[in-house]
């Protein structure tokens, strides 16, 4: 029998095609209408989306792209792309295809899809880069995929990466990138392990998000050889008035100054590439909070991105699914 030909898709989720208004709106009207996203009832949810949201967020978030944007254009698509060259150059060598996708915006995972079709790939692996699984993210590719596979009549053979939160190459790559980070630029009294937020309730559904979260920063501390006061774990890019995670980000470093720790490191495990809310959030906007409070020394950690790290560890957990 044929070996089959097999194909690895990274998905990821997304950006605008550009800073103007208008682009950012076309996008945030296709992600935040995703029920996986949002889970208030549909009629409700259409009245705020489109009376109190699209009319005012996109033009603030224009704003925050343009801080970001680089000449290869959103950071989170060039990032993504490269990684995907270097996990390319590796799984090529075993006779896999592997390419890259959005859940939001281009190129979608139904365009990816069909490229794989008609090159006879009959095998497909789909890693979602998202470390930590969650219903809002990780669950929202699945539908995708599962969406694109129920218009064909001949079903690939098919597995889903729903994690890795856990993965001893993953977990090396983060501690290896820290490490880096302080032997190039020395170390802070603190090491600020910050996920992005969901709202609360979502675990008491059964998202195991917060926990995942919770054994990652936990299993790099143990890597990094850090006793408890040495790091902390918070959530980011609360939105609305709902509870989220917490502890919250913002929250903490406006009050550490205050407890006598100035000089932070702050790093951002559960993205895979840097975006939106590691370059503006983190990076600019969280910085000057903890310089306002009183913070001395504030230093973001970059996301693995396109480290040989990063493309070693993706390339070890696609083998174990090979």
């Amino acid at each position: 029998m044929a070996a089959k030909k097999t194909a690895v898709l990274l998905a990821n989720l997304g950006s605008p095609a550009a800073t103007t208004t208008s682009a950012v709106r076309r996008f945030l009207k296709e992600f935040l209408w995703d029920p996986r996203v949002v889970n208030l009832p549909r009629p409700i949810w259409w009245l705020i989306l489109h009376f109190f949201v699209l009319p005012f967020r996109p033009r603030k978030s224009a704003n925050a792209y343009r801080k970001i944007w680089d000449a290869k254009g959103s950071p989170l698509i060039f990032l993504t792309r490269q990684l995907t060259e270097g996990v390319s150059e590796k799984l090529n060598e075993k006779g896999v295809i592997t390419d890259y996708a959005m859940r939001y915006g281009e190129p979608s995972i139904a365009q990816r899809l069909r490229a794989f079709k008609e090159q006879g790939v009959d095998q497909v692996i789909v890693l979602p880069l998202y470390p930590q699984y969650s219903s809002t993210t990780t669950a929202s590719i699945y539908d995708a995929v599962i969406q694109e596979f129920n218009q064909w009549r001949h079903l690939p053979s098919f597995q889903f990466i729903s994690d890795y939160y856990q993965d001893e190459h993953y977990i090396a790559a983060l501690a290896d990138t820290i490490e880096k980070a302080w032997h190039e630029y020395g170390r802070n009294e603190l090491l600020i392990m910050s996920f992005h937020g969901l709202p609360e309730v979502l675990t008491k559904w059964g998202d195991p998000y917060f926990y995942h979260c919770q054994k990652t920063a936990a299993l790099v501390a143990d890597k990094l050889g850090l006793n408890e006061k040495q790091w902390l774990l918070v959530f980011q890019s609360r939105f609305g008035k709902a509870e989220w995670l917490k502890p919250y980000c913002v929250d903490t470093l406006q009050r550490l100054p205050g407890q006598g720790i100035k000089k932070v490191d702050l790093v951002c495990p559960g993205f895979a590439v840097d975006c939106l809310e590691t370059l503006e959030e983190i990076a600019m906007e969280n910085k000057a909070l903890f310089f306002a409070a009183g913070g001395e020394d504030y230093r973001y950690i970059p996301a693995l991105n396109d480290s040989k790290f990063h493309v070693d560890a993706i390339v070890n957990l696609v083998d174990q699914h090979l």
